[in-house]
Order: structure tokens, then C-alpha cells, then sequence
């Protein structure tokens, strides 16, 4: 199976670890949206998409790569994100749906959030995606 993962991490570099341990289990390829060639995307039988959670939505750069891709029927997909409290994970499902691939699942891992209001108290989830997150995501992954 030829795996990709199209992923945004910002802040701390929470999403980036979890794309990578996902990525170890599905021996893929980890690129930013800005980096993957949209006619390549057809190559490929898992297609992951992934960010952390930014006002309670996924990244803008992760929902506007999703939303330029031209709608055509394509293979299987999954959503992940890291976030400091529980996502919404259908708006962006929806949206990879909308692009023509079938969501077959999606995860979410918390993570260090030090979103503004946070930050005054020294951001939440502090240590984390830890080794059980990492772990958890492999689990993940194995069920793809």
C-alpha cells in the first residue's frame, strides 16, 4: 500500500511527531500541502490529512489545500489532528469527502496548547502527544 500524510504543524510541533509516527506504521511520506503535487494524489491508497486545532477548526493552509483540490473520485483517506481539547473532526472529514476520497476513519491526540487565553497560564497539556499518544497513533495506523 502507498501511503501519503498531508500535514500542517505549527506551533510546537505536536501534529508533525503524531503525522510521523502514523507515518512509520504506513511507511509514508509526510509533506506539507504547499509541498504535494496534486496529480500525484492519485497514486497513492491512503491519503492522510492532519493538523492541530487552530479556533477549534483545522489549519487554513490544510482546509484551503482540501478545498482547491478539483472533485474527483479518488481512494481512501483519514483525518487526524493534535489539539488541547477535544476536535471537531467531521468539518474536515466532510471537506475530504467533498474532494472525492473515502474517510475511513479518523483520530485526534491531545497535545501542548498554548492558544492566547492559554497562555497566560502556561498552555495546557503540557508533555504531550507523549509516548502513549505516539503509541496510540501507531495503533492507529495499524488499523488503517
Amino acid at each position: 500500500m502507498k501511503a501519503l500524510i498531508v500535514c500542517v504543524s505549527v506551533s510546537h510541533g505536536n501534529t508533525r511527531r503524531v503525522a510521523e509516527a502514523i507515518g512509520e506504521v504506513l511507511e509514508a511520506t509526510v509533506l506539507e500541502p504547499e509541498q504535494v503535487e496534486v496529480s500525484s494524489l492519485e497514486e497513492y491508497d491512503l491519503v492522510g490529512f492532519g493538523s492541530g486545532i487552530f479556533n477549534q477548526m483545522f489549519h487554513p493552509r490544510l482546509r484551503g489545500f482540501v478545498r482547491s483540490l478539483p472533485k474527483a473520485e479518488r481512494g481512501r483517506a483519514f483525518v487526524f489532528a493534535t489539539s488541547g481539547f477535544p476536535p471537531q473532526l467531521w468539518p474536515m472529514a466532510r471537506l475530504v469527502r467533498r474532494a472525492g476520497f473515502d474517510v475511513v476513519d479518523t483520530f485526534s491526540v491531545r497535545a501542548f496548547d498554548t492558544w492566547a487565553p492559554l497562555r497566560a497560564i502556561g498552555g495546557v497539556n503540557k508533555g504531550r502527544p507523549d509516548a502513549g499518544d505516539l503509541e496510540a497513533a501507531r495503533v492507529f495506523a495499524a488499523g488503517l
